[in-house]
């Protein structure tokens, strides 16, 4: 066979095979830091308000649909109505049968954990821009991902996570608003599973089955990991370790989602002001970015 046929024998059969959507590190890393840099994004703040604007016209430029879940909530110190706005962003609006991916994207006040600037700045790099870094990468490769069963998906960014001052001040304010509004509203869909992304930019990246996640969504939880090992990432380790209160107890308890919280909660900057960039990985979005690429393209049938 001459060169010449063998060059367009072997572009012919290249072509056939669609490359697979990669997770980009850097330009999730460039998300991240650029939320960052809004500062603090309090549930009804300035900070919250531009990263509004700038999630919005980010996914709209991806031709996703966009919406704001709105309410009103009760500021734990004044007592004054906080507008609250949890984002819903759709890709295939029509199927009826979808995934939940979320996140929160507020963040708290102060980093009440730091022994020495307690009512400091809180710019919360992994505890709050880790997510919404996450979704905003995913958003790029999503026209491209063929879902499994022909899903529906929606990314959902959770305020009022943790508009909290003290002890006793109530948290997940907008993931309890959704959970509500799915459970009483008419509606023609249903979510099959739901997956929760939090603190998930841990330069040191160990993430655990989290208890709770084990309880209420064991074979969800379990089909992660799996697709951990298939795709090489050990950073995803499969046994349990920490038993968290988050946004995912919401979904699970008031909606009936089953939802699987991932999150790497041995991250020293919790809280405190060293939560910056400095302490985040891009690499380890990417990672996250990999298992949840593979785990969207081969999703188990529902049990439930």
């Amino acid at each position: 066979m001459s060169i010449f046929w063998t060059l367009i024998l072997a572009c012919t059969v290249n072509s056939s095979f669609a490359a697979e959507p990669e997770f980009d590190a850097a330009r999730a890393f460039g998300y991240l830091t650029k939320v960052c840099r809004l500062k603090s994004r309090v549930s009804g703040s300035a900070g919250m308000a531009e990263q509004q604007k700038l999630i919005a016209e980010h996914f709209r430029e991806l031709k996703a649909q966009v919406k704001f879940q709105s309410f009103d909530a009760p500021h734990p110190l004044r007592g004054t109505p906080v507008r609250m706005n949890n984002m819903i962003i759709s890709w295939h609006p029509e199927a009826k049968q979808r995934i939940l991916l979320a996140c929160h994207y507020d963040t708290r006040p102060f980093p009440d954990r730091d022994r020495y600037r307690p009512q400091g700045l809180f710019i919360g790099a992994n505890d709050g821009a880790s997510g919404v870094a996450f979704l905003m990468e995913l958003g790029n490769l999503m026209p491209e991902l063929k879902i499994s069963h022909g899903y529906g998906v929606d990314f959902v960014f959770f305020d009022g996570e943790e508009l909290v001052y003290r002890d006793n001040d109530p948290y997940f304010l907008g993931s309890k608003y959704f959970a509500n509004q799915y459970k009483s509203e008419p509606r023609d869909y249903d979510y099959v599973y739901g997956v929760l992304f939090d603190m998930i930019a841990d330069k040191n990246l160990a993430i655990y089955m989290e208890k709770n996640s084990i309880k209420f969504a064991p074979q969800l939880t379990r089909s992660i990991w799996l697709a951990a090992q298939k795709v090489g990432v050990r950073q995803f380790i499969p046994q349990a370790k920490f038993e968290i209160r988050d946004d995912h107890l919401p979904l699970n308890e008031i909606a009936g989602i089953p939802t699987c919280d991932i999150i790497d909660f041995d991250y020293p900057a919790w809280h405190t002001t060293r939560d910056i960039p400095r302490a985040c990985s891009g690499a380890s979005l990417e990672k996250v970015g990999k298992v949840m690429i593979y785990w969207l393209q081969n999703i188990p049938e529902s049990n439930n």
